[in-house]
């Protein structure tokens, strides 16, 4: 039998990425939005928040990769730019640059999550909001991420 509870928080955690990425590819196309490597105001947040289906409690696991992400989104980009040969970051399709950001930063900064399940996850948004081509791009660079980590590939760090 099927344990409903792990299949649930599943869901909901990749609902929360699927937030997260939209927070960072709106922060992005939005002059207004906080720059990059701060974390965004309460109030960016809130709006943000409002337009979801669910409340606000139920994003609490995105609201901290927004943060995370935009406060480290200077060492990400120099990542991202580093292992996109041939790419500049303005060529980068947005919603790609948002997964690859939403990624990098679970990699580098979130020792609780196995790295597998970021670059499956990342994939699986390229899946749903990007294009085909997109997927192997997105891969491939978190492939050279993931290859530069001192970590366990598919445990998380208990410690």
């Amino acid at each position: 039998m099927e344990d409903k509870t792990d299949n649930s928080k599943m869901s909901s955690r990749r609902e929360n990425r699927a937030a997260a990425m939209q927070y960072l590819y709106m922060s992005q196309a939005n002059a207004g939005a906080s720059p990059l490597g701060v974390s965004p105001s309460a109030g960016e947040l809130d709006g943000f928040f409002e337009m979801k289906d669910n409340p606000r409690a139920y994003y609490a696991f995105a609201e901290e990769l927004i943060s995370g992400a935009m406060a480290h989104m200077p060492e990400i980009d120099a990542l991202i730019q580093k292992y996109a040969k041939n790419w500049s970051m303005d060529r980068i399709a947005r919603v790609d640059l948002a997964i690859l950001r939403l990624a990098v930063f679970e990699l580098l900064y979130r020792g609780d999550i196995p790295p597998v399940v970021s670059i499956n996850e990342a994939i699986d948004l390229a899946k749903t909001y990007s294009s085909g081509e997109s997927r192997r791009f997105i891969n491939g660079i978190l492939d050279s991420v993931k290859s530069t980590l001192k970590r366990p590939l598919r445990t998380a760090d208990r410690g």
